[in-house]
């Protein structure tokens, strides 16, 4: 299968680069896997789904992982002095319990290498600055950071760390983006994108979610280096995903397996979830009657799904609109099939909707 047959074309003025006001205004596409597709709007989910539903979220939380800062020397800043903002640091995978230590991308990385110190925060009082020695070199020209240790390290990141926000959207972070570049149930830190299908969802829409009759059920993705990778093979059963740490809880996988075996349908919100649950579908036994099941517990999942994948926990999900040629695109085409995802896809954007993280997203069912 090739990766350049999940092309598509998009007009520069759809790409979404702020949010809406409303965080439930957007537009929905509900696709039907038997193909075809209706306009509507996401504030009429909690109709189009079915009582007895079970909605997955993602509950992980985006962290200010975008740090700029300057190499030191005995302590000191290298010479000459600077904005401060002379190396850009993205924190892409927490490696340690006490969270001092970072998977990260560096840039510029020829000026970064191993035993080099850096200090972020100059123009920030003392108490408040942050400073980390880059201690490996990855495979794929990623750093090993390890911070010194300081008693408030996420207060300080909070204060220096900027969103991180996707290259597309062309600009830097705004104030407005700390609180709308993450979901309203947002509750563990780690992820450095947000798992955008959840953005739409309001306390006013779970609630008629729930008054419907839609359960639901909360597991963590961490979003990490993964979704900056871009599909550099041209054959698609080439490529491989970063392993990202997932968790899923005890109450968590009880809910999930009682709707799996009362034959009740797995909503997934976003492709992390559907990552996550297929993952654990494949690592637990099945029942005794044959029905798929998921395992609780916390390790990596780097599943790839493309078409011709089985799905054994999910029967319907909402996500947003993907990158042309990119690993979420092929996920959502291996549920509803390629070309009726693309036809999907082209009438979305003959009818203007928006697209990408802020963007509009489907019902796909």
């Amino acid at each position: 299968m090739r990766v350049s047959d999940f092309q598509f074309e998009l007009p520069e003025q759809q790409i979404a680069r702020h949010p809406l006001p409303d965080r439930s205004a957007s537009r929905l596409l509900q696709v039907s896997r038997a193909g075809g597709w209706q306009d509507r709007q996401f504030a009429e989910l909690p109709a189009l789904l079915r009582a007895g539903d079970l909605l997955v979220h993602n509950n992980t939380k985006v962290i200010p992982a975008r740090l700029f800062g300057r190499r030191e020397s005995n302590g000191a800043p290298v010479k000459p002095a600077s904005t401060g903002r002379e190396i850009e640091v993205l924190l892409t995978r927490q490696l340690s319990a006490d969270a001092l230590t970072w998977q990260c991308l560096v840039r510029p990385g020829k000026k970064v290498g191993v035993g080099d110190r850096i200090r972020f925060g100059d123009d920030a009082p003392i108490q408040q600055q942050l400073s980390a020695e880059v201690t490996e070199r990855g495979d794929f020209g990623e750093r090993q950071l390890r911070f010194d240790a300081v008693p408030d390290f996420w207060q300080r990141l909070e204060v220096l760390g900027h969103v991180p926000l996707p290259p597309y959207m062309s600009r830097e972070d705004e104030p407005e983006d700390r609180e709308r570049y993450q979901t309203v149930y947002a509750q563990e830190p780690g992820s450095v994108a947000a798992p955008t299908a959840g953005l739409h969802f309001t306390p006013e829409i779970l609630a008629a979610l729930a008054e419907r009759g839609v359960q639901s059920a909360e597991i963590t993705l961490h979003v990490g280096l993964g979704t900056f990778q871009p599909v550099k093979v041209e054959v698609v059963e080439e490529h491989k995903l970063h392993a990202e740490p997932y968790s899923i809880s005890e109450a968590a996988a009880s809910a999930i397996n009682r709707a799996l075996a009362e034959g009740r349908r797995i909503v997934a919100v976003g492709t992390t979830s559907v990552r996550t649950l297929e993952h654990a579908a494949r690592i637990a036994s099945v029942s005794s009657t044959n029905v798929p099941r998921v395992e609780s517990g916390s390790g990596e999942t780097s599943l790839f799904i493309y078409p011709g994948f089985e799905f054994r926990a999910v029967g319907a999900m909402i996500t947003n609109f993907h990158l042309p040629e990119s690993s979420l695109l092929m996920l959502v085409c291996a549920l509803a099939g390629k070309e009726n995802v693309l036809a999907a896809y082209r009438h979305a954007v003959a009818a203007g909707y928006r697209f990408y993280s802020y963007g509009d997203c489907m019902l796909v069912e």
